[in-house]
């Protein structure tokens, strides 16, 4: 990756594996709005940013290199090379050679561990224009106004100390429905150091095992918060459409369980089953595979 500073603009001039539609748009994460063709502005950490391609560069709109460094970085996965792990996970596996065809420019994005869990606990039997409309209430409702772009307004995902003074009825408000307990009970355990957002010391199992703790958050909604927070890249978030997904393009059409859904995952793709569970999701979606 190279990149200049040009004004108040971050200019990538060198970068490989990187698409800005389809980092955003395979279902990791819910915060941005598209305004334009590969035009995207970006809610995270506090800050808002407009990212876009102009011919083959990618600019960061009105960003400092200070903030480009210490979070566009790293919530992007720009040091990392996806080539070579694009390579380990398709080069005998001819189905997930298309699938990587398909979206080479899907990268794994490092989000706020607070909002992720949120965000995922709030995606359960929801589509994605109804989870997206109920964080951006929440944010509205119970975090702090950052500015505003293309005349809209954006607020902060709230932090936990902030979310904490929710109950269930102002959450119902943000449309959450029956996952406003699930909510309330995720943000009383982390203020309360049950859930650690730090937990970088415990092996995936056990973070797992403690994520699950939070009634409502079952093996899915753990595994893609560790998966796109806590960088646990090795999990393979299973719901029923990629258990679908794996059956009809691993298993021959037969239905898989879970428990073999994720020892082929483990014996295909090892440490890098993350990544191609984002590749085959995607693909399969785009094509209706297991639909």
């Amino acid at each position: 990756m190279k990149y200049i500073v040009k004004e108040n603009d971050i200019i990538l001039t060198e970068y490989e594996s990187f698409v800005i539609s389809q980092t955003l748009e395979c279902g990791q994460c819910f915060r941005f709005e598209s305004v334009g063709e590969e035009n995207y502005v970006v809610i995270a950490f506090g800050r808002i940013l407009n990212i876009y391609q102009d011919g083959e560069t990618i600019v960061f709109k009105n960003t400092s290199e200070e903030e480009f460094k210490n979070i566009w970085i790293n919530y992007f996965d720009l040091n990392r090379n996806y080539d070579d792990i694009k390579k380990k996970i398709s080069e005998n596996d001819e189905i997930l050679k298309k699938a990587v065809e398909y979206a080479p420019g899907i990268r794994i994005l490092n989000q706020d561990r607070f909002e992720c869990l949120i965000s995922f606990i709030i995606s359960q039997n929801n589509r994605i224009p109804m989870i997206k409309k109920v964080i951006a209430n929440i944010s509205r409702k119970y975090g702090k106004y950052i500015g505003t772009f293309g005349g809209e307004e954006y607020y902060a995902f709230p932090t936990p100390e902030e979310l904490v003074k929710a109950d269930e009825a102002g959450l119902m408000e943000c449309r959450t429905g029956f996952r406003a307990k699930y909510i309330m009970d995720a943000v009383y355990k982390v203020i309360h150091g049950e859930i650690r957002l730090d937990a970088d010391d415990m092996d995936t199992d056990s973070l797992r095992n403690m994520l699950m703790t939070i009634k409502g958050v079952g093996p899915k909604v753990a595994d893609c918060t560790m998966m796109f927070s806590f960088g646990r890249c090795e999990t393979f978030p299973t719901d029923v459409w990629v258990k679908r997904i794996m059956s009809e393009l691993y298993f021959g059409g037969r239905e898989a369980s879970v428990k073999e859904v994720h020892q082929k995952a483990d014996e295909c793709f090892g440490e890098f089953a993350g990544y191609a569970q984002q590749y085959l999701f995607n693909y399969a979606r785009q094509f209706k595979i297991g639909a």
